[in-house]
């Protein structure tokens, strides 16, 4: 703070404390709204006028009050305490209004400017959106408007971020994709549009990268779970082949397992009908001859004995 400033001001009111100094204020209404325009200098005061520009519009002195335009017109009357009162307001009410309060001696008490604004109900903002190659483009307008009126218009991103302009349309590229909102207001009036703007098939080169990531690892995940169980079923059966093979069968099994199965000692009716049918007769087919299972040893030849040479027989 300027400190030498503030201390030259206080000076100046002292050496003068007669000097007034005028202040400024702004007041917003609605169209068809009543407008109360106040002093606001403390006190009391004898005589106080209102004007318009350069118009004198009403005037209180004393306990009366004069018009100096036409009632129906103007559409304002003045309190006693000075305030100026304007019925139904319209848009050409709006202006530069500034009162001047004097005291029973005619001294200066207070002169105020009040900027008095009128405003109509803001139109219903619009909100469209255009999808380009990498990039959306989102359009606030609010159409309907009076000539030379202008909004503030605010658009809200997705992520949150706000971007605002004194004006009837409002445009923001970007690539952010998701719920877009849109706010038209003014002084006395506030509308908002809402909408969920998605490009398809345009999407952030992160999230492919994010995706195609995931991706990758889901396929590696899937692919080391199947080499482990696949491991783990080869090792179950290499194991169990060993044991089986290190490990002796039992002796009944191993008779179970040799002797042929009996045929049951009750034949069945079946069986009956089967064995009491006579069996057809079969050819003679001469017996195979056996094969002998080892080839026979060779014989030693038997020794050559002489022959006894036949004697003649005796006559009787």
């Amino acid at each position: 703070m300027n400190f030498r400033r503030i201390f030259l001001v206080k000076c100046l009111l002292l050496l003068f404390p007669s000097v007034k100094c005028s202040s400024t204020s702004w007041i917003y209404k609605a169209v068809n709204e009543t407008a109360l325009l106040s002093i606001a200098a403390p006190g009391s005061f004898y005589e106080a006028t209102w004007t318009k520009g350069r118009q004198r519009l009403v005037q209180i002195k004393g306990n009366s009050a004069r018009h100096f335009v036409n009632k129906d017109q103007c559409r304002c009357a003045i309190l006693r305490n000075g305030t100026l009162q304007i019925r139904h307001v319209e848009k050409g009410d709006s202006g530069n209004y500034t009162v001047m309060a004097y005291q029973q001696d005619g001294k200066l008490k207070a002169e105020e400017n009040i900027m008095f604004f009128v405003q109509g109900p803001v139109p219903q903002p619009i909100l469209t959106a255009e999808c380009g190659n990498k990039s959306v483009s989102v359009k606030c307008e609010a159409k309907e408007k009076a000539k030379d009126e202008a909004f503030l218009m605010e658009l809200t991103q997705p992520n949150g971020r706000t971007v605002q302009k004194n004006a009837t349309v409002l445009e923001w590229h970007g690539r952010n994709s998701g719920t877009f909102r849109c706010i038209a207001k003014n002084q006395v009036s506030e509308k908002m549009a809402e909408k969920i703007i998605k490009c398809p098939g345009k999407m952030d080169f992160y999230l492919i990268l994010y995706i195609a990531g995931g991706a990758v690892i889901f396929v590696i995940f899937v692919i080391c779970l199947i080499y482990c169980i696949r491991r783990k079923k080869i090792k179950r059966r290499e194991v169990y082949e060993e044991e089986r093979v290190m490990q002796p069968l039992p002796v009944g099994r191993e008779r179970g397992m040799r002797e042929l199965p009996q045929t049951p000692s009750t034949p069945t009716p079946k069986r009956l009908r089967v064995q009491q049918r006579p069996l057809p007769p079969q050819p003679l087919q001469p017996p195979l001859p056996q094969q002998p299972l080892q080839p026979p040893r060779p014989q030693p030849r038997p020794r050559a004995q002489p022959r006894t040479p036949n004697l003649p027989r005796e006559r009787p």
